[in-house]
């Protein structure tokens, strides 16, 4: 059995790479649709990152390649986040906490956001229509639906379309994440590897994962604070530096090189433990974003290493 999946690896990471490298120009709009449709960047990297998971398994079962692939990933997003409503809708809802009256967000960022009383047929019809500009015929597809019913749709949301969206509160970073960057810009990776578990991943979503608080140091830190994994070169852009930043409710980190945003970071805590990093390195949409909701300078990368 072991033999048999090693033979199978690597076909299918060839067959993987020819994929993404087919799709890859794709990649700016498929995360566009994802961010309209979830309205949050780390959701909508996770759903673009599902989408041509799904997409690349379904291609292997078609008879025929699609004859428009920007429409078709539409399409294997649009009903892979239509199911995840579905199944969230069935699941009985938790009760929560009266939550404060939230401030309005910024006006940049408020201008043309759709708001949460669109249906999902609603906002999918609206975002292709509106934002890609699909014909009804290929909105049709996309949403496995009719011309009629996208129309429908297409009336009812944009008679709701309003501006703004709700001002999270500045979130507590926990001690641990402020001891992360005190010894990261202290470059000391002895500090840093005490500061995880020995289970902690970093994952760069789609790319890859390493397991484990050694592989995180040999790979990632060592990486990230020499300029390149086996630390032979330094840093091209200068010294390597973390930083701890509220946003959208959540405490993140910053890693900079030089004078910009290198990378965003979002990190899992198990008491006073790291348990779980995910890196933007390798996320342009999601790393832009970000960074110019923060005001803060940025440099962007491809989706592979």
């Amino acid at each position: 059995m072991t033999h048999a999946l090693r033979d199978l690896a690597g076909p299918i990471h060839d067959s993987w790479r020819r994929f993404v490298d087919t799709y890859e120009p794709l990649r700016p709009d498929l995360y566009r649709y994802c961010r309209h449709l979830t309205r949050s960047p780390w959701d909508a990297e996770d759903m673009a990152q599902e989408t041509l998971a799904r997409a690349f398994v379904t291609l292997g079962l078609l008879r025929d390649p699609p004859g428009n692939p920007r429409a078709w990933l539409f399409r294997v997003a649009s009903n892979l986040w239509l199911n995840r409503l579905r199944q969230t809708r069935e699941r009985p809802a938790p009760a929560e906490p009266a939550a404060p009256a939230p401030q309005p967000r910024a006006a940049r960022e408020a201008a043309g956001t759709l708001i949460a009383q669109l249906s999902p047929q609603e906002r999918a019809a609206v975002v292709l229509k509106d934002v890609f500009d699909l014909s009804l015929d290929e909105i049709a597809e996309a949403l496995t639906t009719t011309q009629g019913a996208v129309k429908a749709a297409l009336h009812r949301g944009r008679a709701k379309l309003v501006p703004g969206e709700p001002e999270e509160a500045a979130p507590v970073a926990p001690a641990v994440l402020d001891a992360f960057c005190e010894a990261f810009n202290a470059g000391d990776l002895d500090r840093l590897t005490a500061l995880l578990l020995d289970t902690t991943t970093m994952e760069y979503p789609g790319v890859v994962v390493e397991y484990g608080a050694k592989a995180v140091r040999a790979g990632s830190l060592t990486g990230t604070l020499h300029g390149c994994i086996d630390g032979t070169h330094p840093p091209p852009q200068g010294p390597p530096r973390a930083e701890v930043r509220a946003h959208r409710g959540e405490s993140i980190l910053l890693w900079w090189s030089g004078d910009a945003v290198d990378a965003v970071v979002r990190v899992e805590v198990e008491g006073d433990r790291i348990a779980h990093l995910r890196n933007y390195y390798n996320a342009p949409e999601v790393l832009a974003e970000v960074c110019r909701e923060l005001e803060v300078p940025f440099r962007t990368h491809g989706y592979q290493p």
